[in-house]
């Protein structure tokens, strides 16, 4: 009977501390934080994922070739497909086995403007997004988000060109360094005066607001818009070297890769692309690293970049055979190329 007592007056002064500690640190804002460590208050992001079954992806409206292209129609359905598409593959494949459910984990593509990708990650509409993303130059990496590790490294953002006579201008500034190349002085030498087309919100954007100063710069809601523009009288697009060196091979013949004087790709600085998720997501943040390190290891992630950005093939046949669904209501906007404006000084 005395040893029951000695038990219950434990209990009790146990909870009379815990509620006393409670009291004491909500002044400070903690209370969450001694509850939490005692039992946790809410599901982390993949235990949610699993629930769900869904994998929320976003991915920008504009195909970013060979990352995305634009959807097709096919016997199943819209399908979209790319680079990007199969690692969201891979990522929702790997999700199913965390999970260990009766059912796979189904991706779900929300195409989005890319400016505002960011903002529905921020907002909790979306558990990820994968669209060609740079967060390794300065401006592109939003309060608020993480960047995974690399799924492609030493990419970086390239130009093309029409008229012979830029590429003329940008080797005459490499010929007066005298073999001491300075890319960036060439460039903004090189380009003085000149019309330069980037994508609203994308590190070229960034690269263009931040070190030319003294072109005419035109902000477009996409890269065909850039391309198909003929009021604002283009010379030079600015985006990533592997979706140029891909488009220009295969879909827009007549604009050329900037190259140095040497003849190899000129690039204006390097960038790695990366998976964006919330920065509060520990356990996902985690899981992505962990799964990437995985495929570049066991050789996939190399395998990919060949197939996608390297080999000969039908994109429409990929589509067929191993593209997601892509719902009819967000067809049009996938379609939308937008516009393009002169930048505001």
């Amino acid at each position: 009977m005395w040893i029951v007592g000695v038990c219950a007056i434990k209990k009790f002064l146990g909870s009379l501390i815990l509620t006393g500690l409670c009291i004491l640190l909500q002044g400070c804002g903690l209370v969450y934080d001694a509850v939490e460590l005692i039992h946790p208050l809410t599901r982390d992001e993949l235990s949610t994922i699993c629930t769900r079954g869904r994998l929320r992806v976003g991915i920008s409206v504009e195909p970013f070739r060979p990352f995305v292209f634009p959807a097709v129609y096919t016997n199943e359905g819209i399908r979209v497909t790319g680079l990007d598409i199969e690692l969201i593959r891979e990522v929702a494949d790997a999700l199913t086995a965390h999970c260990g459910g009766p059912t796979p984990i189904v991706p779900t593509l929300h195409v989005t403007r890319f400016p505002d990708l960011f903002i529905k990650m921020n907002e909790g509409q979306l558990d990820l997004f994968v669209s060609s993303v740079s967060g390794t130059v300065p401006g592109t990496r939003p309060a608020g988000l993480w960047f995974s590790a690399p799924y492609l490294r030493d990419d970086g953002i390239a130009a093309i060109i029409r008229n012979p006579e830029v590429a003329e201008r940008v080797r005459t500034q490499f010929g007066k360094q005298n073999g001491n190349w300075d890319t960036l002085a060439a460039v903004q030498e090189g380009f003085a005066g000149l019309t330069i087309a980037v994508q609203k919100g994308r590190s070229s954007h960034q690269y263009a607001k931040a070190n030319l100063k003294r072109v005419r710069m035109v902000i477009c809601d996409s890269l065909p818009a850039s391309i198909e523009s003929k009021d604002l009288n283009i010379d030079v697009i600015l985006t990533n070297h592997s979706i140029l060196e891909y488009v220009t091979k295969r879909v827009w013949q007549e604009w050329h890769p900037l190259t140095q004087p040497d003849g190899s790709p000129l690039l204006l600085t390097r960038e790695d692309l990366s998976i964006v998720t919330s920065e509060e997501h520990r356990q996902l943040q985690w899981f992505l690293n962990n799964l990437l390190f995985r495929l570049e290891e066991s050789g996939r992630l190399k395998q990919m970049r060949t197939r996608w950005i390297e080999a000969e093939y039908a994109p429409t046949r990929r589509a067929t055979a191993e593209g997601l669904p892509l719902e009819v209501t967000q067809v049009p906007d996938h379609y939308d190329q937008g516009q393009c404006r002169l930048a505001e000084k």
